[in-house]
């Protein structure tokens, strides 16, 4: 971790959880560049696709508590929606196989203003295709998961952001998350984006797409995700039946399983089943691992667009594996 703790240079938070007990929680580098406030665990970062497993989790809730099925479609929640949506359930949202366009690549070389989860819709309103029939493949979609926090908000009356807050950082304790909104929630402690350019760091932290909440919006600290970590070690929010399909390969038509839950990548490492995810988006990149059978939990956010804290976690890995 020298590189991030060097003279100003922004840099990251690292935690490092076994059996509930807290091995690493450290800061390095700055929050922000040429500004002498140090990183530390309460410094809170923008998670980017680490995201998707809380709006995961907000699905789940409302599942619980009888609110919606995962077969339902999205033409039973928004009105005026393309007929190929009537083939699009929650599951192939949660899944990624709902072959649903890419939000990114719709989005108009003229516009200035940040695209919000209701753009979203509104793209995925004007197409009358999906890559593929829904079920068929595997494909990472950021815009299903901004439709999943469209879903909530349509379920439970709330704003996407309100709803994570009084479900899942409330109860949790996790006061310093957020499900940002500019101009209507601040973020304390918060850890800027930096890129690197012409061998400087340069401040660099919203880019057009940064205000989609459901794919990518929230911002949390080594020290919330503490809480989260053992939240899902002790099924806190949800009862275990419901939290472990997150952690269940899903299905194609074919019966195929994929890599991949509700919010979350599922593979091995060194022959250890892991769960985990990455987070990447202008002046961030991030990594959270989990390996349940050894009850570890690895964390490292990065307020810089270089780096690789896969890698790193990998490493750490390999370091705690070599000595449990």
């Amino acid at each position: 971790m020298v590189d991030y703790n060097l003279e100003n240079v922004p840099g990251a938070a690292v935690l490092i959880v076994h059996q509930s007990n807290i091995i690493l929680s450290k800061g390095y580098g700055l929050a922000k560049i040429n500004e002498e406030t140090q990183i530390n665990s309460q410094s809170n970062f923008r998670l980017a696709s680490i995201t998707k497993q809380f709006t995961a989790m907000a699905i789940m809730i409302l599942k619980q508590r009888g609110q919606l099925n995962y077969e339902q479609t999205l033409t039973d929640f928004f009105d005026d929606f393309p007929t190929y949506g009537s083939s699009i359930t929650i599951r192939h949202l949660l899944n990624h196989t709902s072959g649903l366009i890419d939000y990114f690549g719709l989005v108009n070389d003229t516009t200035t203003e940040q695209l919000r989860d209701l753009d979203v819709l509104e793209l995925m309103r004007s197409q009358t295709t999906t890559y593929f029939t829904p079920g068929n493949e595997y494909r990472y979609s950021n815009s299903g998961y901004a439709l999943l926090a469209l879903i909530v908000e349509n379920v439970s009356g709330l704003s996407f952001a309100d709803f994570v807050g009084i479900n899942i950082f409330n109860p949790l304790g996790m006061d310093g998350s957020i499900a940002f909104e500019e101009g209507i929630s601040t973020i304390d402690h918060r850890a800027y984006g930096h890129s690197y350019d012409n061998n400087e760091y340069i401040l660099d932290d919203q880019s057009l797409t940064s205000a989609v909440l459901g794919d990518g919006g929230i911002y949390t600290s080594i020290q919330d995700l503490c809480k989260w970590s053992l939240a899902l070690d002790n099924s806190d929010l949800i009862d275990h039946s419901i939290q472990v399909e997150a952690f269940t390969s899903g299905r194609l038509n074919s019966g195929k399983e994929i890599d991949y839950g509700f919010g979350w990548v599922l593979d091995s490492y060194r022959g250890k089943e892991r769960t985990y995810h990455t987070g990447s988006t202008r002046g961030f990149k991030n990594v959270y691992q989990r390996y349940p059978d050894f009850n570890i939990s690895i964390s490292i956010l990065t307020n810089r667009s270089t780096g690789s804290p896969m890698t790193l976690a990998n490493q750490i890995a390999d370091i705690l594996f070599n000595n449990i």
